[in-house]
């Protein structure tokens, strides 16, 4: 059976990741392509709960406070929930599924907190395996990098949470953490074939629909390039 294109677009935070799924979702529905979009962490579901509780503090106040593998694990239990009970039939169906965050997530901002380098590359096999054998979710047709300076997003991050008054989560806070995993985006993305849109240039954000064009002929490659 045919099954869909899953494209996951990744960065980190304040780097405009959900501005640029709605761009790129609603430019493919214009194209006239069956697209759903999803989010990672889906806040809505009963499953996000361990993650909402990882990152609200219940844990310990920093990222490092809970190992890798049980984070992965709340968030992958997050997305096997969403994909058994939102797309998983319309993925079956050969639709397209447009992702805000995916296990790409997990295997920057968990890796991070393993210093050794061979104790990354056994999580991160581990984390493959997990996800894609274990629990059977979909491996990513396309990953898009959304490449945007840190120092930038740190003043993103402050100005919007000043906007909208909401707590900060763990992740937010330590600004030496998002540099770190900022770190590992590009080497991962160098590693696994990511595709790279720069999201920032002299120290400000990029012009949304520049970047967005950039979105879109990566996406229009991989569709092109796997039509019957």
């Amino acid at each position: 059976m045919k099954k869909g294109k899953l494209i996951i677009i990744e960065a980190g935070d304040g780097s405009g990741k959900a501005t640029q799924t709605k761009v790129l979702y609603e430019h493919l529905l214009r194209d006239g392509h069956r697209v759903h979009r999803v989010e990672f962490p889906d806040y809505a579901s009963d499953a996000s709960l361990p993650v909402r509780m990882y990152l609200r503090g219940d844990f310990g106040g920093h990222a490092e406070d809970v190992n890798a593998y049980a984070a992965s694990t709340f968030f992958a239990v997050d997305r096997y929930a969403s994909f058994r009970m939102k797309w998983k039939s319309f993925y079956d169906a050969g639709d397209i599924i447009l992702a805000d965050r995916y296990t790409t997530s997990n295997m920057v901002h968990q890796a991070v907190k393993l210093q050794d380098a061979h104790e990354r590359q056994l999580f991160l096999a581990w984390l493959w395996d997990f996800e894609f054998g274990k629990l059977g979710l979909p491996v990513p047709d396309k990953v898009i990098f959304l490449d945007m300076d840190p120092a930038v997003a740190d003043r993103l991050i402050a100005a919007r949470a000043q906007q909208s008054q909401v707590r900060k989560d763990i992740h937010e806070r330590d600004t030496a953490y998002l540099h770190r995993c900022h770190e590992a985006y590009v080497r991962l993305a160098a590693a696994y074939g990511w595709t790279r849109v720069a999201c920032s240039e002299q120290g400000e954000p990029r012009d949304i629909a520049a970047i967005h064009q950039e979105v879109y002929a990566a996406v229009q490659s991989l569709l092109t390039s796997q039509e019957p």
